[in-house]
Formats: structure tokens, C-alpha cells, sequence
């Protein structure tokens, strides 16, 4: 087989995928506010020419927002360059549903503590995430790469939904972690 019709075949795999899986958009690379900036613009216009409630827009786009930040600011894998965050970032929809889906390098030091904060967020009530928030934006204390623990109770409060997650054991020292967040257009559209 030659290699022009291997590379072909690759595409043309890929391009399945993503059209079976509602993908509308795929970024692997670095995550720099002029990125998140980029994906917002695009996932917003695509959701307008949708004819999307605009309920459902500002849901997805506060996830896509909220996700890119926490890829910015909490990848343990930073460009060399730019040193921003590093990783995988998905948005689809399949029918009924919008997903954004981020994947990246977690150092083994940082895992139990982010896996300890999405089971608080998964197990609590809407009430119990509320005051989390509050709490919070009261006595957060901002970890030494900037962020206070607000993202993902954020994301909990605003789609309503669990945060469905994985960490994939890629050597001693990092874990692949993957985050996948839900908006139904039905629970939020008008």
C-alpha cells in the first residue's frame, strides 16, 4: 500500500469520526486567550446560524470559556514558547446535546486533588454548589497557577449536569485527563 493512499485513508477515517460524532470543531495544540477567543467566535457564530436559543448559546459558550481557561491555566503541559497550556479541545452536538470535551497532561502530583474536587462538584446539590461558590469567591485561595476552584463548580451550576471525566495513566510522572461537560438545547432552551 502506498503511502499516499495510507495518508488518504487516514483523513477519510477521521472525517467519519467527526461527522458520526457531531464534531464541529477540533484543536490540538496550545491554549492562549487569542485561541479561546477564536473558538468562541466560531462556536458562537455556527450556534446563530443554527438558529440556537440564545439560552443554550450562552450555556455552551460559558462552558467552551470556562474550559479553555482551566486548559490555559492548569496544563502540565505548557508550550515552550508561549508557556500556555497544552492540549486537546472538542465541541460537537449530537442530537440533542452540545459537548466540549478537553484532554490534557495532568502530573501525578495534581491528581488526586483535582479527582477529590470533580467528585465534591458531581455530588453536590444545586443548593450545596451554590453556597461551594460562594465560598469560594469568599475565601478562595488562588493556587500557585492562578485559579481559585471556581471553574468547575461553575460549569456544575450552569449546565445543570455531571461532569463526566477520566484520567488515563500515560507513565510515573503524568496522566492523560479528559473532561467531557453536557448541555442539553432541551433543558435550556426557552
Amino acid at each position: 500500500m502506498n503511502l499516499t493512499f495510507t495518508f488518504i485513508k487516514s483523513i477519510s477515517n477521521i472525517y467519519d469520526e467527526m461527522i458520526e460524532n457531531g464534531f464541529s470543531l477540533v484543536y490540538l495544540g496550545e491554549f492562549s486567550h487569542e485561541i479561546t477567543r477564536m473558538f468562541t467566535s466560531m462556536a458562537e457564530s455556527n450556534m446563530e446560524r443554527n438558529s440556537e436559543e440564545r439560552s443554550v448559546q450562552r450555556k455552551v459558550f460559558h462552558v467552551m470559556v470556562e474550559t479553555l481557561q482551566n486548559m490555559n491555566k492548569h496544563s502540565d503541559e505548557l508550550s515552550k514558547t508561549s508557556h500556555t497550556g497544552s492540549g486537546l479541545f472538542i465541541i460537537g452536538k449530537k442530537n440533542d446535546t452540545y459537548y466540549v470535551i478537553t484532554s490534557n497532561k495532568v502530573h501525578a502530583k495534581h491528581r488526586e486533588h483535582l479527582e477529590n474536587a470533580i467528585i465534591e462538584v458531581n455530588n453536590a446539590t444545586k443548593e450545596e454548589l451554590k453556597e461551594m461558590y460562594k465560598r469560594q469567591m469568599k475565601e478562595g485561595v488562588l493556587t500557585e497557577k492562578g485559579g481559585a476552584g471556581l471553574g468547575l463548580i461553575d460549569i456544575a451550576r450552569k449546565t445543570e449536569e455531571k461532569l463526566n471525566y477520566q484520567f488515563i495513566n500515560l507513565d510515573d510522572e503524568f496522566y492523560f485527563f479528559i473532561l467531557k461537560v453536557e448541555v442539553s438545547t432541551k433543558k435550556f432552551a426557552k
